[in-house]
């Protein structure tokens, strides 16, 4: 009897610990980031959701993560660690960052303001890194401060791999997450909220010009953020006021820059209206035609690749919104926040190779125009 008791006590344990493997498989999968559409609205004032479509659905930030790297900054400056004209130092590591950029050159310094319009105008990675390395000391560090500060502000789906939104698989979070920190970045800090409307700026003698086009062909958006990796697809976080009324948007997994914008003007337009955005048409800003034709309501999501390239949509805009008669290209200066800068100006960025490490020791190779904006 003992040798029959001893044997299923043996394989009640071994039953234990395989299912308690499996649950650990299991929630390994499930906090995989896809490449997946999604959409918030948020109404300002009494935090109404009016849309949400995957709203809590994993998904890669991109550049939305600056956003954080931003929210820190200004932490900082309201507590007096760090100061607007302060000169930060520029390292080898944030020199060899991936494009976008400044272009910024190891043993060079650059400004905590240069830094934050570098981070909204151009998604500027080598800017986000030295804000970064000058507020943690490393980089590895302040993305530790970057997630303690998600907690405190109840982004719980979240986790920053790193302070640009550069590709890795562990950069995770999903589009109301984004919500409470676009929120959270104009109430915290008001004082600052008027540089997410910085269109353009001078930077050592030339015009660096901003990815967030919508906001030239939207009446009322007033910032935030844009993002996009081949990983991600095309992300905008915005923020816009009607009638004395701000709603907040998120869209993430955009197919294209044009798709992306023209749903996120369709949401801002129902919102205010206090309509809800048909699912419907979230999903084909997301998927690709024959994913749409083939899914009939159903949500298809691509798996994220253990490695991935980022390479970014050489023409992301198309049609225009609420055109006010501007040209494509014509950028306002009207929210410029800084001052002309003596000096050389910065080269063009030019496609090239850069390797960049992700978190799980492989590769991911940046080839040709701007992996992240």
């Amino acid at each position: 009897m003992a040798i029959k008791s001893n044997t299923l006590a043996r394989a009640a344990s071994w039953r234990q610990a395989l299912l308690a493997l499996l649950v650990v498989v299991a929630g390994s999968f499930a906090s995989v980031a896809q490449a997946g559409y999604a959409a918030i609205v948020i109404n300002e004032t009494d935090g109404q959701v009016i849309t949400a479509v995957n709203a809590d659905e994993p998904n890669h930030p991109a550049s939305l993560a600056k956003m954080m790297t931003m929210y820190l900054a200004f932490q900082a400056i309201q507590n007096g660690t760090l100061k607007m004209d302060q000169e930060l130092p520029v390292s080898s590591w944030a020199a060899a960052k991936a494009p976008t950029k400044l272009d910024l050159r190891n043993g060079q310094t650059i400004t905590v303001e240069d830094c934050i319009l570098g981070m909204i105008t151009k998604s500027a990675n080598d800017a986000a890194t030295v804000v970064a390395e000058g507020l943690g000391g490393s980089e590895g560090h302040f993305v530790e401060m970057m997630n303690a500060q998600a907690q405190l502000l109840g982004m719980s789906n979240t986790r920053f791999a790193n302070a640009s939104g550069l590709p890795d698989p562990d950069d995770t979070t999903t589009a109301r997450d984004m919500s409470k920190l676009a929120m959270a970045l104009y109430h915290d800090f008001p004082q600052y909220s008027h540089l997410f409307a910085t269109k353009d700026f001078m930077f050592r003698g030339r015009l660096v010009r901003g990815h967030n086009n919508l906001m030239d062909k939207y009446p009322g958006m007033d910032g935030l953020k844009t993002g996009f990796t081949n990983v991600s697809g095309f992300n905008l976080a915005s923020t816009a006021v009607k009638d004395g009324r701000r709603l907040f948007s998120v869209v993430m997994g955009g197919r294209t820059a044009g798709m992306r914008d023209r749903l996120m003007a369709r949401l801002l337009d129902d919102g205010f209206e206090n309509q809800e955005t048909p699912a419907a048409l979230i999903a084909q800003a997301g998927e690709a035609p024959a994913a749409v034709a083939g899914a009939k309501g159903r949500r298809v999501k691509g798996g994220v690749a253990a490695k991935a390239t980022a390479v970014a949509d050489a023409t992301p805009a198309s049609r225009r919104h609420h055109r006010r008669g501007a040209k494509a290209d014509t950028v306002a200066s009207a929210a410029t926040c800084s001052k002309k800068k003596k000096g050389a100006t910065c080269p063009a960025t030019t496609a090239r190779s850069t390797k960049v490490a992700t978190a799980a020791g492989q590769k991911v190779a940046s080839v040709g125009g701007s992996p992240d904006k």
